[in-house]
């Protein structure tokens, strides 16, 4: 980015050159996506105001954001639209949504319909749970995990059967939406702002500049709860951090090849892998792990599953297999085996496990032979923690030795600080199967519903 000086006032040049230092240095750097953010760095605060009145004096020059009333002129009214956003007392915020598209949103929030897991998780651990008047079917089915929020109007099926007279009838601010495609549903929802933010987008490689942490910070600007975003995003990246501090001691020749792949079931002859961009991947990458489908050509696509046939499993042969099981889609559909917070015995989960292993074709695989065959929730990679506490088992899984941060122990933590739960891991939720023994300790499905080996308790 090149900025122009007009040197005829050295007070003013040596100003604008002191909020330049607040500038990010490259395109690597965080940019919080609102409008009002002149200075292009993590937060609005006066150094904004400042900035955007040596815009308006010719001395600075503009960047994307400065528009902070987004009326398409920069001008002394974004000096006051700035303000308002610092004092909290705007009429409206324009941010860029997960997709990078300008929306406006009325100010202040008082009605919010929430779509799938990631939202409504967002919305408890921001503690503005008592905005959301309207929940879509798959949070209505998940009541372990939202005692409160099941509760409210349910709103059916949102990404195949939208019903938005029953959406509207609720009168919202806000729709979050889980889908990045939101054109059908602004259309049908007039008076409305329907926002995907972004929480989609985890990337737990770069978690400081993640798509993520800008939806979470955007959420808490838009809601009123800044503070809260804040303490979750300390909590969030500095976990992620402390696990890759962790497996960053792990040498190449010690990192296992992972294969990470949907559950297929019986009468499925390929299996779907996930590429890069996937929070799965970001998982096992996080962990220490090297995932098999590395090699293939769309794993750095935009896509998010690939297909690939058993004769490609079988030539990769990989140290670990993690295949996902999801109770409860996006459209609401509740499937088997059961698993995540509403599940309390791992008898299904372990025989989808057996199933799998007990395939003639995969039967030679070194994962299998070995017995490092691991079934995972959903709730792992479609929650609002977005693959970390997951990263966090698997890391636990490949390298023991290494692992600083117990992951039952950073669960719980999420579970009771963040949500809010009166939720014991101990007596209930099936997470991963087989289960780890940390210290003694089963982790990741109830207590009662494993039985330890006596070499198991000894560990």
């Amino acid at each position: 980015m090149t900025f122009m000086l007009k040197i005829s006032n050295p007070v003013a040049v040596l100003a604008v050159l002191l909020i330049f230092l607040a500038l990010p240095v490259s395109g690597d750097d965080y940019v919080l996506n609102i409008f009002g953010n002149a200075n292009l760095d993590g937060t609005i605060d006066q150094d904004d105001a400042a900035y955007i009145k040596s815009i308006i004096d010719g001395v600075g020059a503009s960047t994307d954001l400065a528009d902070a009333n987004f009326d398409g002129q920069i001008d002394e009214a974004d000096v006051s639209k700035v303000q308002d956003i610092i004092n909290g007392t705007e009429s409206s915020l324009t941010v860029l949504d997960g997709n990078g598209k300008p929306i406006t949103i009325g100010m202040p929030v008082e009605r919010v319909v929430v779509e799938y897991l990631d939202n409504a998780d967002m919305m408890q651990i921001l503690k503005q749970s008592d905005l959301v008047v309207g929940v879509d079917l798959a949070v209505a089915n998940s009541g372990s995990e939202f005692p409160e929020l099941s509760e409210r109007a349910n709103v059916g099926a949102m990404h195949k059967e939208p019903d938005y007279e029953k959406v509207l009838s609720l009168d919202p601010d806000v729709l979050l939406t889980f889908s990045n495609v939101t054109s059908e549903k602004e259309k049908n929802l007039p008076g409305v702002s329907v926002l995907f933010a972004g929480l989609y987008y985890p990337d737990l490689l770069n978690p400081h500049t993640s798509a993520f942490t800008d939806a979470v910070r955007k959420m808490g600007y838009i809601l009123e709860a800044r503070g809260e975003a804040e303490d979750y995003l300390k909590w969030h990246i500095g976990s992620l951090d402390q696990i890759r501090r962790s497996t960053d001691r792990v040498p190449e020749s010690d990192r296992p090849t992972v294969l990470v792949a949907a559950y297929p079931e019986s009468d499925e002859k390929t299996i779907f892998t996930f590429a890069s961009i996937d929070t799965l991947t970001n998982m096992v990458l996080l962990a220490g792990g090297n995932p098999v489908a590395a090699d293939l050509p769309d794993f750095l696509k935009s896509t998010y599953r690939i297909e690939v046939d058993s004769e490609w499993v079988i030539e990769q042969n990989p140290d670990y297999i993690v295949l996902l099981v999801v109770a409860t889609t996006y459209s609401g559909l509740e499937l088997d085996p059961p698993s995540g917070y509403d599940a309390d015995d791992p008898t299904g989960i372990a025989a989808a496990r057996e199933a799998f292993m007990s395939r003639p074709e995969y039967s030679n695989l070194t994962a299998v032979r070995n017995g490092d065959v691991y079934i995972m929730s959903g709730n792992m990679r479609n929650d609002a923690t977005k693959g970390l506490i997951g990263a966090a088992y698997l890391a636990e899984i490949f390298h023991p030795q290494e692992m600083d941060l117990d992951p039952e122990e950073l669960h719980r933590e999420y579970v009771q600080k963040f949500l809010g739960l009166d939720y014991d891991l101990d007596q209930h939720g099936v997470f991963i199967y087989p289960p780890l023994v940390v210290d003694g300790r089963v982790e990741g499905v109830p207590d009662q519903s494993y039985e330890l080996s006596s070499e198991n308790r000894a560990a």
